[in-house]
């Protein structure tokens, strides 16, 4: 199994966890360079969406959550929803433009270039568990919630991370070639978004596209959030199976695409 890309790169992960951690801390430190309040923004942004959109969903168009909702607090839904979107698009969306970011070290030296949506990733973990640190605290205190199923959260993230670096490194790796790619993406990460049921659940979808939202990944990302941040109920294995099928699926294919298209990245940057 040592061919394999994910063997491969965690291998080479190992060996090469001190330059990850310069990029990461490099990354994160860049993000808020100048900045009066620094990274005080990671928490800034996801508060102000979630003032938008509460007032926007709640009070302007006066969406309900059904009496069968894990909550009936629809703020609390929300941010709990939110939550691992943001991660997934951050991370993904910040990707594509890596490799041109770092194409000095890439043509001059050999830098290892599968580690840029990698540190990208867990940069934006960072901001990740500072929002998620303030969603726990207002968890808490408004929806007298605090348990045990909590601890497995780092589980979704771990696969969530798998997901979405294998994504990053095939539009990281396709972006060198082909820059409409950026724009590319950022259309289709619009569209997955409002395909994503975040500001509403299932049962308010039209029955004859629930399809385009049972077959979305992040959909039971979404929904993981929320029943690990807002209950107590147990695990759903079989969907813990599929999400994790589909992060390790995701991460190989992005490591052989990755990996292909890297031979002529010197040229080509």
């Amino acid at each position: 199994m040592s061919h394999l890309p994910g063997s491969h790169f965690l291998r080479n992960l190992v060996e090469r966890r001190s330059l990850l951690f310069q990029l990461v801390r490099r990354d994160f430190e860049q993000r808020f360079v100048g900045s009066a309040v620094g990274w005080l923004w990671g928490l800034i942004h996801p508060l102000v969406l979630l003032a938008s959109w509460t007032f926007v969903f709640q009070v302007c168009l006066r969406i309900r959550l059904p009496p069968s909702e894990i909550t009936q607090n629809y703020t609390l839904f929300l941010f709990a929803g939110f939550l691992p979107w943001l991660l997934f698009q951050e991370t993904v969306q910040r990707s594509v433009g890596c490799l041109l970011d770092h194409k000095n070290l890439i043509t001059k030296t050999l830098f290892p270039a599968e580690l840029a949506p990698v540190a990208i990733f867990l940069s934006s973990l960072i901001n990740h568990l500072m929002a998620l640190a303030m969603a726990v605290g207002a968890i808490a205190f408004w929806g007298k919630h605090f348990g045990p199923m909590l601890l497995t959260l780092p589980l979704y993230m771990f696969l969530l991370g798998l997901f979405a670096v294998g994504l990053g490194w095939i539009v990281s790796s396709l972006n060198v070639y082909l820059r409409d790619t950026a724009h590319v993406l950022l259309v289709t990460l619009t569209g997955w978004f409002w395909l994503t049921p975040i500001f509403i659940t299932k049962e308010q979808i039209p029955p004859h596209l629930l399809w385009l939202v049972r077959y979305n990944p992040m959909t039971h990302f979404v929904e993981a959030y929320r029943e690990r941040l807002l209950t107590d109920l147990p695990i759903n294995l079989r969907e813990l199976g599929a999400l994790a099928a589909v992060g390790v699926v995701m991460f190989v294919a992005g490591g052989l695409f990755f990996r292909h298209l890297k031979r002529g990245f010197a040229d080509v940057l």
